[in-house]
């Protein structure tokens, strides 16, 4: 299918989806948040890895405040319900992982939009800004859940409040991303994680996934149990199988993903 907000590309498992409204930093309007939940949905099908990035200068300015007329009579609460969930349940329930590649700013719901991805790679150049108190609103899309996880309350509170910028080396130290890259290894480096991530053993990878966030309210039995009942299926696939033999070979394993 064609977009016209985006720009997807797909080569040996990997989905790229480019958010690609440049001329506006790639800001957030209606057509793009339909066209991206549906991009996502349609790669969930059948790749093994997708990543979200961002064309020009900007990963995503957040909202575009110029969308639809006068910004202050935006329905927020049905924009947020109707549009904003959909787009992030389709990150956060994806099959297999997501990586936001962050090629330049991530401000307001930009930041968040890469905050509900796996893994986080950044620009050195990129920054994350919660920008919303500078507009009068509170975090959305999804921050206020995802941030104090990642960087704990105080910082979280620190950032929503304050709205400074956050350089990408300093949300790697926060812990609000895997790393940060220098501008001129960046795209080399995503592309190669992208491509262990698509050639890695699919259904491990969904478990982790599952494991982790159940941690975050288990108690220690239940997340005992769990383990045990997700590393039973992963037992079951064909992936522990090559592991088992490609370790005993002595030779790299060739996952299938099942």
């Amino acid at each position: 299918m064609d977009y016209d907000t985006l720009r997807v590309t797909e080569s040996d498992g990997i989905c790229v989806i480019t958010l690609n409204r440049p001329e506006v930093m790639n800001a957030l309007n209606k057509q793009m948040r339909a066209e991206l939940t549906h991009a996502l949905k349609d790669a969930a099908r059948h790749a093994r890895v997708m990543v979200l990035t961002g064309e020009g200068r900007a990963f995503c300015s957040g909202q575009d405040l110029g969308d639809g007329g006068n910004a202050a009579q935006i329905d927020l609460e049905r924009t947020l319900r109707e549009e904003y969930e959909p787009m992030l349940r389709a990150i956060y329930d994806a099959p297999v992982p997501v990586i936001a590649a962050v090629n330049g700013s991530a401000a307001g719901a930009g930041a968040n939009l890469a905050l509900a991805a796996d893994l986080v790679i950044a620009s050195e150049q990129a920054s994350f800004i919660q920008a919303f108190t500078r507009i009068g609103l509170i975090p959305d899309a999804g921050g206020t859940w995802f941030l104090p996880r990642q960087i704990g309350f105080a910082r979280a509170m620190g950032a929503m409040l304050l709205a400074d910028k956050i350089s990408a080396r300093q949300a790697a130290e926060w812990g609000m991303i895997w790393e940060a890259v220098p501008e001129e290894h960046f795209a080399a480096v995503w592309q190669e994680r992208a491509a262990a991530l698509a050639t890695g053993p699919t259904i491990a990878y969904r478990n982790i996934r599952r494991a982790l966030r159940a941690s975050l309210s288990s108690t220690l039995d239940a997340q005992l149990a769990l383990e045990a009942q997700l590393q039973a299926e992963a037992g079951k696939t064909r992936d522990f199988q090559e592991g088992v033999m490609a370790f005993l070979e002595k030779r790299p394993a060739q996952f299938e993903g099942r």
